[in-house]
């Protein structure tokens, strides 16, 4: 059994497209939000932050938790566990360098990506525009005293949602 993936992502929304990065995973070219894992002694919305600059070279501010997603890989049984904010759009460095496995960086609509679905490197990723689209908060008051979250991962598996 693996451990579980404790990652972040940032939904940014700009005029109805949002932020996705197309990367390599698994060997195949897939659609993400941004984000990735939480650095040590990294809170999940610096990371949010700096994950969302590594990924796309764009800046943004981090708000609204979403909500907190455990997602498990059909074939390898991997579990991975999602907390997903808003996050505001600010600018973009068009020269920045981007991660090494990010192949580009693109503004899609929601029905853009559900069209591409198979591309999709997992289901969070409608999941979680789905539900900012909604207008589903959650109270980031979960992770009070929980810092860092690496080492609180049973506790915060016990608030997600299972996708």
């Amino acid at each position: 059994m693996y451990p579980t993936d404790l990652t972040v992502s940032a939904v940014v929304e700009d005029n109805g497209r949002y932020l996705i990065v197309e990367e390599r995973a698994a060997g195949r070219t897939v659609l993400n939000q941004p984000g990735g894992h939480i650095e040590g002694g990294e809170s999940p919305e610096v990371a949010v932050i700096r994950e969302t600059l590594e990924e796309t070279g764009c800046d943004v501010t981090c708000g609204e938790l979403i909500g907190v997603y455990l997602w498990i890989h059909p074939q390898t049984r991997q579990q991975f566990l999602r907390i997903a904010y808003v996050a505001k759009y600010l600018s973009c460095d068009e020269q920045r360098k981007l991660d090494d496995a990010v192949v580009s960086r693109k503004w899609l609509t929601r029905q853009e990506l559900e069209s591409r679905r198979d591309r999709l490197r997992s289901p969070l990723v409608l999941r979680c525009i789905r539900d900012y689209e909604s207008g589903r908060r959650q109270s980031d008051i979960l992770f009070t005293g929980m810092l860092p979250l690496q080492h609180h991962v049973d506790a915060v598996l016990a608030t997600a949602d299972l996708v």
